[in-house]
């Protein structure tokens, strides 16, 4: 078998996560998190629409991660987005991860908002 090494050119790529934290890029951020190809940082959660609306038309897809098991978003968040032309895609935080980091190196027009996942850690 032949693997073949995913490169990300200049764009974010998460490369991990655990305990209210993600690593994007080499860098970590505590909490929510909003990741596009060109930048990574907080989010303000599914109360936060602001934020993923600055981002029509520069994606496509906007991947949600609800932390450690799916769930509906609420239906305002989705309604608002999708009627902005942003498509939401809803899993639990792992699977968007993986799914955002396989279509970036396709370079493809898509973000993530994540939500952590386990219990924060005490600072």
């Amino acid at each position: 078998m032949r693997l073949t090494e995913i490169t990300y050119e200049n764009a974010q790529p998460i490369d991990s996560y655990g305990p209210g934290f993600f690593r994007i890029a080499g860098q970590v951020i505590r909490g929510p998190v909003l990741v596009t190809p060109w930048d990574a940082g907080p989010w303000g959660g599914l109360d936060d629409t602001a934020a993923p609306l600055s981002l029509i038309g520069k994606i496509d897809v906007l991947f949600i991660g609800m932390g450690e098991e799916i769930a509906h978003v609420p239906l305002a968040f989705r309604s608002t987005l999708e009627a902005a032309g942003i498509g939401v895609e809803v899993m639990n935080s792992p699977a968007a991860a993986r799914t955002y980091n396989v279509l970036l190196s396709e370079g493809r027009r898509i973000a993530a908002a994540l939500l952590p996942v386990g219990p924060k850690p005490a600072d």
